[in-house]
This record gives structure tokens, sequence and C-alpha cells, in this order.
């Protein structure tokens, strides 16, 4: 009889095992002791963020200053270019020079001008320390706090706007009104800047109280009345023709410029409409004369025409006008 082969023996399993391979009951062991992803806590290694430096404060504060100035700056600059007539070497007239310099229209130039003059009104008060209405209907109680140079700032004393369409619709109120207008903006606003809805809401309700209906016509002659318009100094007086008719304004054109200006600034003259055309065809050529940089003596002779209480010129100055123009087109 053959022996049979010694069988062998299985190796135990329980309690221990070899290799890398768990059983499969020690991974559902595992897996039914880890931790709900819903309630697991993840530590993130928090980054350190410095703070600012007293300088990087103040280099921070100066150049959000420098963006808000843009508008305001732009402004000021057309300004000086307009009256200091510093387009007379290259072109006739200040519409043409915007158009060919800045790409601006004959309007975007005026009401970027309006609104520098807003501007600096609104900067010569502590806005945020004045007492505001609830309605705007009564100019409220204003701290006068003189500013020797302008800072537009939306912290501190002042809150004051940092964009052109948040000022276009105060162009056409009184000095002293666009100051109530704005100061009921920044209150309906929660104390910040207003955006330029906000503003031109306010004074349309202003503007609705006091409302003037607007009877002027394209074409027609006016004078220009000054009163404490600043953007208007030195223009009292001057032939005003009506370029455009607006709801509580009038865009006019003189001998050298265009304004857009509320209705209390301008007088009609009641002329006939050819007499408004004679005053036309008067104040084009003023214009062209003028554009050649004349000496002083001679400007104020012009200036002195675009103001005169009638729709003609004198047989004498008729004469001398006629002799500047043949000397401006001998130049030219």
């Amino acid at each position: 009889m053959m022996n049979k082969p010694p069988r062998k023996r299985k190796k135990a399993t329980s309690g221990a095992f070899s290799g890398s391979e768990p059983p499969a009951s020690s991974t559902n062991e595992d897996i039914s002791q880890q931790v709900d992803p819903a309630i697991a806590t993840i530590t993130v290694t928090a980054v350190e963020v410095p703070e600012l430096t007293e300088q990087e404060q103040s280099d921070r504060l100066h150049l959000e200053r420098k963006v808000e100035r843009a508008f305001f700056e732009a402004g000021k600059a057309l300004a000086q270019l307009r009256d200091r007539r510093l387009y007379r070497s290259t072109h006739k007239t200040f519409e043409e020079y915007c158009r060919s310099r800045f790409g601006y229209t004959r309007m975007a130039a005026t009401y970027k001008i309006a609104a520098a003059t807003v501007m600096e009104n609104l900067s010569t008060i502590g806005l945020q320390n004045a007492e505001i209405t609830t309605d705007g209907l009564q100019p409220p109680q204003m701290s006068t706090i003189g500013l020797q140079n302008v800072e537009m700032s939306t912290s501190g004393l002042q809150i004051l706007p940092t964009n052109e369409r948040q000022v276009r619709p105060l162009v056409a109120l009184e000095p002293e009104v666009q100051r109530t207008a704005w100061q009921q903006a920044v209150h309906e606003a929660g104390g910040k800047v207003p955006t330029g809805r906000i503003v031109k809401d306010v004074v349309q309700r202003i503007m609705e109280r006091t409302k003037v209906p607007n009877t002027y016509q394209i074409g027609e002659v006016c004078q220009i009345i000054v009163k404490d318009n600043p953007e208007l100094r030195g223009k009292g007086g001057c032939w005003a023709i009506i370029s455009a008719v607006n709801e509580f304004s009038c865009t006019v054109e003189t001998w050298n410029s265009e304004y857009t200006i509320g209705l209390q600034h301008l007088k009609s003259y009641n002329y006939l409409p050819a007499e408004c055309q004679q005053v036309r065809e008067i104040s084009d050529r003023i214009s062209r004369v003028y554009s050649s940089g004349l000496e002083e003596s001679v400007q104020k002779f012009l200036e002195m025409l675009g103001k005169l209480n009638r729709a003609y010129l004198t047989d004498l100055e008729e004469k001398v006008l006629r002799v500047l123009e043949s000397e401006y087109i001998n130049e030219i």
C-alpha cells in the first residue's frame, strides 16, 4: 500500500495578514471608521497680508485723487485753451481745434468745461458738514470751509463728484442751488457719492418747482446776463445766438465760443428774423478776424462789436472791420 503524500497545511489568516493588501474585512472596517466629509475639519494655512505702510497709504490716496480729478483737470485745461485762444496758430475756431486734437464735438467740450466750473463751485464748501434738508426745497445753512487748493476726495470733510456724469445735470442751476442739489443727492445716496441718475432726478425736481417755460427759438439773438455764474465772467452783454433749446437751458454761440447756460442768464433782444441773421453774419466775421491773434487794442475793438445793442454796424465800424478782414486774409 502506497503512502499518501502529506497535505499542505493552510496558513492561519486570523488576527494578522501579510503582504501589502489587507483583507476585505479589514478594508471595510477602516472605511466604516472614517470621518463624515460633511463635518470634516480642513486645516488651511493662513497667508499673512501685510498692512500698507504710511507711505503706501499716502501714495494710494494721491493716486485715487488723480483718478478722481481727471475730468476736472480736463475741463479746466480746455477752458484755458479756449479763453486764451491757444489754438489760433493752427485752427480758426475752438470747435475745429477740439475735433481735430481730441476728437471732441463742440457740445462735449462745452460740457467738460461747464462740469469743471461746477466742480470748482462744489469744492468751496465742506459738503459733508452741511445740514441737508430732506426735500431740497430751501438752501440749507452750509459750513463755509474755504479751500485754497481744490482737493477732490470722497472721504474726510467732503463728498465730491468723481466723474462728469455726476456733475452734468447741475450745469443749468445757479451756483447756490448747485450746492443744495448736490447735498440732497449725497443724502439720497446714503452719504456716498451719488450716481448721475440720482443727481439728475434731484435736479429735475428742483427745476420742476421753479420751472420757467423755455420760449427761446433756434437762431434767436440774446444778451448774456452774468449774475453770479463764474463761467460767464467777462461775457456780460455779449451776443448769444441760440443754437439748441433744452428743457431748462439753452446752448448759445458767441463770437468766440459756445455755452450751455440757464434761462436766467439770457435776455432776448427781440430782433426780427432778418436782424438775427445780420447779427450772426457779423458775429462770424468777428470770429474769423479775432482768430488771427491781433494786437490787444484791436481785440478790444472786436470784443466791443460783439456786445453792440443793435443788429448792424455803423459805416465807420464796417470800414474798420473790412480793413481787419483784408489784413487777416493777406496773412493766411
